[in-house]
C-alpha cells in the first residue's frame, strides 16, 4: 500500500538574511530548521512512501525549499505552495502555478485574526475564480470559518477544495476540539470538497491508540468516504511518534476495508491533486 502523508512542514533557520514573522515565530513547531534530509530519514523510519511538503507560515510566502526538495527527490515529494493574496502581483501567478515543477497547488491558512479576515473582507476573493479557471487545487486551514467555505465551493463548482486538519483549532483537544465537524461533514454534499484527516493525534486527550478520536473519523468516513478523506500528520507537531499515527489508521479502525486504507492513505491525495507520479504508483 502506498503511504502518501498530505501534509509535512519544512522550513530554514531564522537568520537576519531569512527572518521568520514578527507576531508568527511564536507558532513555530520546533525552534529550529527542519531539512527535507531529516523528512526523508524520518520517513523511511515510519513506512511512509511520498509526503506533500508545504512552507509554514512563519516563514512568509517562501516556497524555494519546498520546491527544491521536489525537484531532488521527485519520488518522495510534490509541493503545495504559499501565495500572498494581499499583493496584487500576486494574480498574474495563478495561471501558471502548476508549471513549476513539482507544484500541484496552493495552500492557505486562516486560523491567525489578520488572515481570518481575509475570507470576509474581499481580500481573497479574486483567487477562487482564478485557480478554478488554471486548475489549481487549494488547501485551506480554516478554525472558526469553515461555513465560508460553503458560499466558496457553490460559487466555483469547478475548484478543488481541501479542509485541513478538519479545521479543529491548532490547541483544542478532546471532544471539544470537534465542535466544528458537523460543519465541516456538511461541506460533503459538494463533490469539490475533500478533507484532510491530519495532525488528530495534536487533538487526542488519550495515549495510543488515541480511542477517543475513532469516532470523529468515523463521522467523517461516513460523510466523505475513502475517495475525499486523506491521511495526514503535520509531522513536526506530532506527539507521538510518525508511526503510530499511520497504524492508527492502518491498524486500529476495524471498519475500514484494504481498499478504504488505499484510499486513505495515498490514493486519494494524489488522485485530487494530481501528482502523476504518485498516482501512477497508487
Amino acid at each position: 500500500m502506498l503511504i502518501v502523508d498530505a501534509q509535512v512542514h519544512i522550513w530554514a533557520a531564522d537568520t537576519a538574511e531569512r527572518p521568520w514573522l514578527p507576531g508568527r515565530a511564536q507558532h513555530a513547531q520546533k525552534p529550529y530548521p527542519v531539512t527535507k534530509e531529516m523528512v526523508l530519514a524520518a520517513m523511511d523510519e515510519a513506512g511512509v512512501n511520498r509526503a506533500i511538503l508545504i512552507p509554514p507560515s512563519w516563514e512568509g510566502d517562501h516556497n524555494d525549499l519546498v520546491l527544491e526538495a521536489a525537484r531532488l527527490h521527485p519520488d518522495r515529494f510534490a509541493a503545495m505552495g504559499r501565495l500572498a493574496l494581499d499583493r496584487p502581483e500576486s494574480r498574474a501567478r495563478v495561471a501558471d502555478w502548476r508549471k513549476q515543477p513539482g507544484m500541484l497547488g496552493i495552500r492557505l491558512t486562516f486560523h491567525l485574526p489578520e488572515h481570518r479576515q481575509w475570507l470576509f473582507d474581499g481580500t481573497a476573493d479574486w483567487l477562487w475564480p482564478a485557480a478554478e479557471r488554471a486548475r489549481v487545487p487549494i488547501m485551506l486551514y480554516v478554525p472558526a470559518s469553515v461555513r465560508k467555505v460553503e458560499e466558496i465551493a457553490a460559487r466555483h463548482p469547478g475548484l478543488r477544495l481541501v479542509i485541513d486538519h478538519l479545521a479543529l483549532g491548532v490547541h483544542a483537544r478532546g471532544n471539544l476540539a470537534f465542535v466544528e465537524l458537523a460543519d465541516v461533514c456538511r461541506l460533503a454534499r459538494f463533490p469539490n470538497v475533500a478533507v484532510k484527516a491530519s495532525a488528530l493525534p495534536c487533538h487526542s486527550a488519550l495515549p495510543y491508540p488515541f480511542r477517543d478520536l475513532h469516532p470523529h473519523i468515523r463521522r467523517v468516513y461516513d460523510s466523505f468516504g475513502p475517495e475525499r478523506m486523506f491521511w495526514g500528520t503535520d509531522w513536526t507537531r506530532l506527539p507521538c511518534p510518525w508511526r503510530e499515527a499511520v497504524t492508527l489508521f492502518t491498524e486500529e479502525l476495524p471498519w475500514l476495508t484494504d481498499d478504504d486504507k488505499r484510499w486513505i492513505m495515498g490514493r486519494g491525495i494524489c488522485e485530487w491533486l494530481q501528482w502523476a507520479e504518485c498516482s501512477s504508483a497508487s
